[in-house]
C-alpha cells in the first residue's frame, strides 16, 4: 500500500529539514552540486519531496537530537536519494 501523501509544508522549513539531514549523515550537498553530483532541479526534488513527507514533525524531533548516523532513517521520504549521494561522496573522496 502506497504511503499517504501528506498537505506540502512550507518550503524553508523543508528546505532545513533536508540539509539537517545531510548534515546528520555528514553528506555536503554544496559540495555535490559544485561536483556536479547534484542538479539544482535534483536538489529541489528533494525538498519538494520533503515537502509531502508526513514525518517532518517526526524528524525534527529527530535531527534536535543531533544525530551522527550513515543514512537518513527509513522513515524519510529522501533517504534512498540522500544515502546514494553519501555514497558517492564517499567515493570521490577516496
Amino acid at each position: 500500500m502506497p504511503e499517504p501523501i501528506a498537505p506540502l509544508g512550507h518550503p524553508r522549513r523543508h528546505y532545513w529539514l533536508v540539509q539537517g539531514m545531510a548534515r546528520a549523515t555528514g553528506l555536503d550537498l554544496a559540495e555535490a552540486v559544485r561536483d556536479g553530483r547534484l542538479g539544482l532541479h535534483d536538489w529541489a526534488d528533494i525538498v519538494h519531496n520533503c515537502r509531502s513527507c508526513g514525518w517532518a514533525n517526526g524528524c525534527e524531533r529527530w535531527l534536535a537530537n543531533d544525530p551522527c548516523v550513515a543514512a537518513p532513517p527509513s522513515t524519510c521520504r529522501n533517504h534512498a536519494a540522500l544515502a546514494a549521494l553519501k555514497i558517492e561522496q564517499e567515493l570521490a573522496q577516496a
